[in-house]
């Protein structure tokens, strides 16, 4: 009898749904270093990765209890991609909550919040905002209409990308085309103050 460690990939996914946990083990151990490396590699945080690398493993069992896998002898690259897409979906979380800082460090978009403040602070932040949709009005057409729908319409990039007629990637692209030049605008516009 071979040992798990001589036993294929298909042959280790199908002793598992029988009932062996070895063989889960050892689909574990061939690819645990793969699966990690392309999570860490998106998320670049060692706590997110390890996160999330549970999470894959998880999904995996999950999925191989369920009776659906269906990848015959495909299991690295499978088990790869579903780290890969839990870490590209995390990132997308995380990018909801984008925070665009000016040259002293302050998030921009926090000026746009209404605070019950005096009227002082109100005349200022009421000054504030327009300057910064001044701003955005001076951005080329595809950066302003990514930024107003990402941020004042909170869609989603693929939503965007659906709405404009362009790839996800087109739209991340002028989304960070975007920012970027806003952010160069706001540190002009505070030189000459």
């Amino acid at each position: 009898m071979k040992s798990v460690k001589q036993i294929s990939d298909q042959e280790l996914v199908h002793n598992y749904i029988l009932g062996n946990e070895a063989c889960l083990a050892e689909l574990i151990h061939r690819y645990k270093r793969n699966v990690f490396s392309a999570i860490y590699l998106l998320v670049k945080n060692r706590s997110v990765a390890e996160d999330l690398f549970q999470d894959t493993f998880i999904k995996a069992i999950q999925t191989l209890r369920a009776g659906n896998y269906n990848e015959e002898g495909k299991f690295g690259p499978w088990v790869v991609r579903i780290g890969r897409n839990l870490a590209i979906d995390f990132i997308r979380k995380e990018k909801r909550n984008i925070i665009i800082t000016d040259s002293e460090g302050n998030d921009i978009l926090s000026y746009l919040q209404v605070a019950e403040s005096n009227k002082d602070d109100k005349l200022i932040q009421y000054q504030t905002e327009h300057n910064i949709k001044e701003l955005v009005k001076q951005l080329p057409e595809d950066q302003r209409e990514v930024l107003i729908l990402r941020h004042w319409g909170n869609m989603s990039f693929k939503e965007i990308a659906d709405h404009t007629n362009v790839s996800i990637n087109t739209a991340l692209g002028r989304m960070r085309y975007a920012l970027n030049n806003l952010r160069k605008m706001l540190e002009k516009q505070s030189l000459k103050v």
